[in-house]
C-alpha cells in the first residue's frame, strides 16, 4: 500500500476513571489476550503498510512495553518498520503535546522523510476490523481531499462523546459537530482519516503557525468547506473503549460467538505481543459457563459470562460473574465478585462481596496473598 500509518495514542481522559491511572488507553486489555492498540496494528500490517508510527504521551509504559519489538505485527523491514515517538523537550520545544494537530507537528520530520504518497491516521483506542486499501480506492475515486471513515451508530446513548458529521447523497461531508451536547445527527467519526502526505504536512504547519493544536477542530471542522472531506461508511463492528461502560460493554461483546469468530478465526488475523504460558487449568470443583479464560489461569470456583485475563487465579467457591478480571488478579476463597471490572494485580480478600449494581464497579485492592 502506498501509505505510511499513525497511530494516535497519547491521549487520555477522566471517563476511564481508576482504569487509566497505570496505563494508556490504547494499552487497555480487550478479549483476553489483546491490547486495544493492537486492532489498529493488526489493520495496517494486513493492508500492507510497512512503515508505522506510534504517538504516544500519557501514561505510556506499559504501551512501550508492548510496542517493544515490532516483530508481532511484522514491521520488522529494511524499508519500514514501527516508530514509537513520545514528547521530548528540544531546543525550539518545552511542550507536551497539546493536542493531536501539535502530536503531528512535533513529529512532522517522520511525514517529510518519507515517501509514501498518502497517510492513515487511526486512534489507538478502536476494536475493528478494517482494510484500508478499500478506503484508500473509495479516497482516489471520489477525489477526496480528506477521507474519514464513519459508522452509522443504532444506540444513541452515549452519542455526545463522538464526533458527529452529515453527509450528502454521494458521501461529501457537510457538517462536523465535535462530542456535541444534543443532535440529531447519528452517523459518527471513527477516528480514522486517509489524507495525501504532502497536504498533511501543509495543514499540520499552517495549524502551527496559527497556534492551532487539534486536528478535529483546527484541520477538519476549519477547513470543510474549503477541502473535499467525504466519509466511508464501515459496515462492520466497531467500538470505541474509551469510557468505562464502552470498555466494559466491548469485553462482554466478545462473549458472542460471532464478535469471537470475526475476529478470532475469521481472516484476516488479530495480532498481538505473545507471552509464553501454561494453558488455563481448571481444577475439581471449578464451573465456567459462557467465558473467555486466557492462558495463565487457575479456576477452582464459579465464572459465569465473564472475561478472564493472564494469570487469575479464582478461589474455591468463589463465584464470578458478568465480570471482567485484568491480568494478574487473585480472587480468594468465597468471594462473590458481580457486574464488576478487576483491576490487574488486584488481591480480593477471602469471603469478600463486590457488586456493582449501578453499572460496572471497578475494585482496586492491595492486600498480601499467603499462600
Amino acid at each position: 500500500m502506498k501509505a505510511i500509518g499513525i497511530i494516535l495514542a497519547g491521549g487520555n481522559n477522566k471517563m476511564m476513571r481508576e482504569l487509566s491511572n497505570k496505563r494508556a488507553i490504547a494499552a487497555m486489555p480487550v478479549a483476553g489476550s489483546y491490547r486495544s492498540i493492537d486492532f489498529s496494528l493488526s489493520n495496517m500490517t494486513n493492508s500492507k503498510i510497512q512503515r508505522v508510527a506510534v504517538i504516544t504521551q500519557y501514561n505510556a509504559r506499559s504501551l512501550n512495553e508492548h510496542l517493544s519489538s515490532s516483530k508481532w505485527w511484522d514491521f520488522g523491514r529494511k524499508q519500514g518498520g514501527l516508530f514509537v515517538f513520545t514528547p521530548t523537550i528540544t531546543a525550539d520545544s518545552s511542550y507536551w503535546y497539546r493536542g493531536t494537530a501539535d502530536s503531528l507537528y512535533q513529529n512532522l520530520h517522520f511525514l517529510k522523510n518519507s515517501h509514501e504518497p498518502y497517510v492513515v491516521i487511526a486512534s489507538g483506542d478502536g476494536v475493528y476490523k478494517l482494510d484500508y486499501n478499500k478506503v484508500l480506492e473509495y479516497h482516489i475515486e471520489k477525489k477526496a481531499d480528506i477521507t474519514m471513515v464513519v459508522k452509522k451508530m443504532d444506540d444513541r446513548s452515549e452519542i455526545n462523546r463522538y464526533g458527529v458529521v452529515s453527509m450528502t447523497e454521494e458521501g461529501r461531508i457537510t457538517e462536523i459537530d465535535e462530542k456535541p451536547l444534543e443532535t440529531n445527527l447519528s452517523t459518527v467519526s471513527t477516528g480514522i482519516y486517509i489524507i495525501r502526505r504532502r497536504l498533511l504536512i501543509e495543514l499540520i504547519e499552517k495549524a502551527a503557525e496559527e497556534d492551532r493544536h487539534d486536528f478535529v477542530r483546527d484541520i477538519l471542522m476549519r477547513y470543510k468547506n474549503i477541502k473535499k472531506i467525504y466519509g466511508y461508511k464501515l459496515q462492520t463492528y466497531w467500538s470505541n473503549i474509551s469510557t468505562v461502560e464502552a470498555y466494559y460493554k466491548t469485553n462482554m461483546d466478545f462473549l458472542d460467538r460471532n464478535v469471537r469468530n470475526y475476529f478470532f478465526k475469521e481472516y484476516p488475523d488479530i495480532y498481538t505481543k505473545v507471552d509464553d504460558m501454561p494453558p488455563a487449568k481448571y481444577n475439581c470443583g471449578s464451573n465456567v459457563k459462557n467465558s473467555l479464560i486466557s492462558s495463565g489461569c487457575i479456576i477452582n470456583g464459579t465464572v459465569e459470562g465473564s472475561v478472564l485475563f493472564k494469570k487469575v487465579y479464582i478461589g474455591n467457591n468463589s463465584v464470578v460473574k458478568n465480570s471482567i478480571i485484568l491480568n494478574d488478579a487473585y480472587i480468594g476463597d468465597n468471594s462473590y465478585i458481580e457486574n464488576c471490572i478487576i483491576e490487574s494485580g488486584s488481591t480480593i480478600k477471602a469471603n469478600s462481596k463486590y457488586v456493582g449494581e449501578f453499572g460496572p464497579q471497578i475494585v482496586t485492592e492491595n492486600n498480601p496473598v499467603y499462600y
